[in-house]
């Protein structure tokens, strides 16, 4: 068994029919082995090609209120006051650090999504 870091697609392809072989081996057999290796070498490959940024802070406290069913009323709870919310879905406000804060804590927004 000898790997090298995955740097082509092609490569990337290869490792990839590979590991779904050896994917159900027992762990400490050479398979199994084998497959920790491929899952690192994967990971690794695909955090560096296939990069996902952070949502927009707006498009982050949008998606939370729906997830959670909230309304602007519910928000404005969090943030203060309603025009509060209004102003900043329109963008005549930006977030402050007190409203990240509150937004990061209560409505659990990672603060690389709120800060960006």
């Amino acid at each position: 068994m000898t790997y090298k870091k995955i740097k082509t697609k092609k490569d990337y392809q290869s490792a990839l029919v590979r590991f779904e072989q050896v994917f159900h081996a027992k762990p400490g057999t050479k398979e199994g082995d084998e497959a920790e290796v491929l899952a690192v070498l994967i990971k690794d490959y695909e955090d560096r090609t296939f990069i996902i940024e952070a949502p927009d802070a707006l498009d982050a406290i949008r998606y939370r209120m729906e997830q959670e069913g909230m309304t602007n009323k519910d928000l404005a709870k969090i943030l203060g006051y309603k025009s509060r919310v209004s102003d900043i879905f329109n963008g005549r406000r930006k977030l402050n650090l007190a409203m990240i804060r509150n937004l990061h804590l209560k409505m659990h927004i990672p603060l690389e999504a709120l800060v960006k």
